[in-house]
């Protein structure tokens, strides 16, 4: 089924579990999310640890729907956390990252793993009835052209579906908080934050947030004048991570103490929508559009 959706003449190789195209170019951020994602022990913690909560499924079902029986496409798929937490049973399941370590564990769940970069993929418009972009814009050089392909590859009243991405407001720490921030890696070390079992492991996982940093992020100005423009209805939903299908009514959930404490050094209410971690996006292509541009 991979070949009813390529680009006409596109010819990919396949070795490892996984289809490869041609990527032209590189840049620093690139590389450290090859070969992060692409360490095969980093991946399977990754996998374990990230994005397979009840909230997580919850929120997601509450967008998206279950995905059996529809063509998806993951970009930025990663081990394939999203589908491993969702499951389901997709007519057809595309799974786009630069990274072959985790290429190879998500085609051992049921991907069609390709390894592409995931602003300029092998495929034709308007072939998805979903694309997940999770936890992936803020890995990209450039997040809006990620997205915009994102949009084209969605169907006439399908959906684009992207979440935990850091929003800018509440990440564009201040004063004391920027300290703080600066000197997060020292702190995470010393008291062992996080999955990270080794600093070299915590300091390349750092080096493949391109866009996780004060003053940087999407915003729901982002979504609306990318998306709209291109014939979408937008929603844009902020939301604490530990919230599930409520984050779509507006309720962002709980914070943890430490990003409560970031906010109020910064001098913002830790409880409004724009203190919340993450955007989620769920943007549906309207079907007249379609039709009056085919």
């Amino acid at each position: 089924m991979l070949d009813d959706i390529l680009l006409p003449g596109v010819l990919l190789n396949y070795s490892n579990g996984y289809w490869q195209s041609n990527i032209e170019g590189n840049s620093d951020g690139r590389s450290a999310n090859a070969f992060y994602f692409g360490n095969k022990e980093w991946a399977r913690e990754y996998f374990a640890f990230c994005h397979r909560d009840a909230h997580f499924r919850n929120r997601w079902l509450a967008a998206g729907g279950n995905w059996t029986d529809k063509v998806v496409i993951d970009l930025g798929c990663g081990p394939g956390n999203v589908f491993a937490t969702l499951g389901g049973t997709p007519r057809l399941l595309v799974g786009v990252d630069v990274a072959g370590g985790s290429l190879e564990m998500a085609a051992g769940i049921g991907y069609t793993a390709v390894l592409a970069d995931a602003a300029n993929t092998p495929f034709r418009s308007q072939i998805a009835d979903i694309v997940a972009i999770n936890a992936s814009l803020h890995h990209c050089d450039d997040m809006q052209a990620v997205l915009r392909e994102g949009a084209r590859l969605v169907k006439p009243n399908g959906l684009l579906i992207t979440d935990h991405d850091p929003q800018l407001t509440a990440w564009d720490y201040k004063g004391v908080a920027r300290l703080l921030w600066n000197a997060r890696l020292g702190i995470y070390r010393l008291l062992r934050h996080g999955f990270h079992k080794t600093g070299n492991q915590q300091s390349w996982g750092l080096k493949t947030e391109v866009h996780h940093r004060p003053g940087d992020g999407v915003t729901r100005e982002f979504f609306t004048s990318t998306l709209e423009p291109l014939g979408f209805e937008v929603a844009v939903h902020p939301h604490n991570h530990q919230v599930g299908e409520a984050a779509l009514r507006g309720d962002v959930g709980p914070a943890q103490w430490k990003y409560r404490i970031g906010n109020l050094l910064s001098g913002r209410d830790p409880a409004a929508p724009g203190s919340a971690l993450s955007l989620m996006c769920i943007a549906r292509r309207r079907p007249e559009v379609a039709a009056a541009r085919a």
